[in-house]
């Protein structure tokens, strides 16, 4: 079984900024296990829209690699989110993608999941 990993913005942000040794460490391990990493689209979204623009080319590399893979808000998983959403759209989105893969939703604020009252693993980014 493949397993892997979904990351919210923050972890997104994390690893193209280099501000975290853990997220660049997590990702290439996860490269080298050939496991996968999910991105929300409005995790990317949220990441593209915050980080400076020096940090594009790696957040490119990021998006880029081959066993990366984007979750799209496309219809269905719109209604997924939607039944999550308190008011973070881009949080909800990650753990509608945690929940459905049954994998460890990697983030830099593991608390700002409580209010969805699901069960969710979370990674904390030290």
């Amino acid at each position: 079984m493949i397993g892997g990993r979904v990351l919210d913005a923050s972890a997104v942000m994390a690893f193209a900024s280099q501000d975290s040794v853990y997220a660049a460490a997590l990702v290439w391990t996860v490269v080298e296990e050939h496991m996968v990493l999910v991105l929300p689209s409005a995790a990317v979204a949220a990441a593209w829209s915050q980080l400076e623009e020096k940090y594009h080319p790696v957040l490119e590399v990021l998006l880029r690699l081959p066993n990366t893979v984007i979750d799209d808000l496309d219809e269905d998983r719109a209604r997924a989110v939607g039944q999550l959403e308190p008011g973070d759209l881009e949080a909800a989105h990650a753990v509608a993608c945690a929940q459905r893969r049954g994998w460890p939703l990697v983030t830099t604020d593991a608390t700002r999941y409580k209010e969805f009252n699901v069960e969710v693993p979370a990674e904390e980014l030290p």
